[in-house]
């Protein structure tokens, strides 16, 4: 499943390259895009487990700028 999200308080690009890489490295993610320009994410990743897949993105996002949110 594809889905995007906006992004909230990202604060710089190097900082959204390390978001991804983190969240590519997360198990049943297919792909996924961190767009500083457009303070937006999209991912694809496992259907059964999306949500929980959600929450280890928000975990792994939050470890690199802890005051940037992903609004679901």
């Amino acid at each position: 499943m594809k889905k995007k999200f906006k992004m909230e308080n990202l604060d710089c690009a190097n900082c959204a390259a390390k978001m991804e890489n983190a969240i590519k490295k997360i198990p049943g993610v297919n792909d996924a895009s961190v767009s500083f320009m457009m303070q937006k994410l999209t991912i694809d990743a496992d259907d059964s487990r999306f949500d929980a897949i959600m929450d280890e993105v928000a975990a792994a996002c939050a470890r690199v700028d802890e005051d940037c949110r992903i609004l679901r």
